[in-house]
């Protein structure tokens, strides 16, 4: 006790270290384990095979793919074909599987009979390297969701369809994964007959006005913040850390006293305090929710808030001349994407507002269905992660994907 009294600083590290041994021990094999564990051990935990597979974009960047070719009690698919599963900014292909084996889409698909795979964008966690470029040239990072939708998706459709000998896929995205799948079929509309459906959640397309207090505060000083970023050599945000992922381990599980913290931290980025959070992944969620993004793709997105269009990046007027032939960027056609398209958003992202999804659902020729959660708090990641996502969202994807 007297000890405890006059070295406060040791009282604190005692106090944080018995704190951990009691969450461990309530949760270590089913919560803490995942924390730090990647799409390949996540997979192999739940009892599933997973492939690793790189692909080479025509710009040079080389992407890890991973592929779960089916379910755990079969030892093939059941002929359902391959589906692509894209993660979001800031993500990668662990997104989809961190709500264990019950609850995570690329689960469920999986012992529903699909080939899935799950795809990294370049320069995420698993996506680092480029054939001549280095990673720590602004010449690497000098891309936004753009190249992302001209080089990385087709390139991954053509390798997969190869790989299976199947003659098109489905594509379901969260978040960037639609804006991804929306330019490559502007750019190369060809690439539409590869694909038999495609659903997007969250889709952050058109973006006027949105809610998130915190990008009105940084908005206005966006251009300044990015000429500030690359004075400073700064073109990666966010990359994933395991010794970040170990902190949150450790100050993030329920029962902790920074646990509260964590959850006001988790709904100040992402939304409101929805129902639907399970609080219990929370130190889950939060390292693989930062896998490195470039400082290019944010500026992206500031442009389409902004100006509230869905276009190619603004480099300013003269080098838009010489880069498009006018002084400011092209939209994008969205009335090219001919795929079958399905849409889901909530209520409480802050991100996407539901006149920007009901803008793209007039614009898209073929649109499925419209879907808003129902929950009036359903945020930006809900549709992936929340508690009753399966049957709000998981579900009814897999009845539209019987119908292709």
């Amino acid at each position: 006790m007297m000890l405890q009294i006059k070295l406060k600083g040791m009282l604190i590290l005692l106090h944080t270290s018995s704190l951990v041994c009691l969450t461990q021990s309530a949760a270590e094999d089913s919560v803490l384990s995942d924390v730090l564990l990647s799409t390949p051990g996540l997979a192999r935990k739940y009892g599933y095979s997973v492939e690793e597979h790189t692909v080479q974009t025509e710009d040079g960047y080389l992407l890890t793919h991973f592929r779960i070719p089916h379910g755990r009690t079969n030892s093939t698919t059941e002929g359902k074909g391959p589906v692509i599963l894209q993660h979001g900014q800031l993500c990668a292909s662990d997104f989809w599987i961190l709500n264990g084996q019950e609850k995570s889409l690329g689960f469920i698909l999986a012992d529903a009979g699909y080939d899935v795979w799950l795809t990294n964008i370049r320069g995420n966690r698993h996506s680092r390297k480029h054939v001549t470029l280095p990673i720590n040239s602004a010449q690497f990072w000098n891309f936004s969701w753009h190249e992302m939708g001209m080089y990385d998706m087709p390139a991954t459709i053509d390798y997969i369809l190869a790989t299976t000998g199947e003659n098109r896929l489905s594509y379901i995205s969260h978040s960037m994964g639609a804006n991804m799948l929306l330019v490559m079929a502007s750019m190369r509309p060809d690439y539409n007959d590869k694909l038999s459906v495609g659903f997007f959640l969250a889709p952050p397309v058109y973006l006027k006005n949105p809610k998130h207090p915190l990008l009105h505060v940084i908005l206005p000083i966006s251009g300044l913040i990015g000429r500030v970023l690359t004075s400073l050599g700064i073109w990666e945000l966010f990359p994933y850390s395991n010794k970040t992922a170990r902190i949150v381990r450790t100050l993030c599980p329920e029962g902790a006293l920074t646990h509260q913290f964590c959850v006001l931290a988790y709904y100040t980025v992402y939304g409101e305090d929805s129902p639907q959070l399970n609080k219990t992944l929370l130190p889950v969620y939060i390292p693989h929710l930062l896998s490195g993004v470039s400082t290019k793709t944010l500026l992206h997105y500031s442009q389409l808030i902004k100006s509230g269009r869905f276009q190619q990046f603004d480099y300013g007027t003269k080098k838009n001349i010489e880069y498009y032939g006018q002084p400011s960027p092209p939209d994008y056609d969205v009335k090219k994407m001919t795929t079958p398209i399905s849409l889901y958003y909530g209520e409480g992202d802050p991100f996407v507002n539901p006149e920007g999804v009901k803008y793209l659902s007039e614009l898209l020729p073929h649109l499925v269905s419209i879907n808003r959660a129902p929950p009036p708090k359903f945020n930006h990641n809900d549709p992936v992660f929340a508690i009753e996502a399966k049957q709000i969202v998981f579900d009814p994807i897999l009845n539209v994907m019987k119908m292709y």
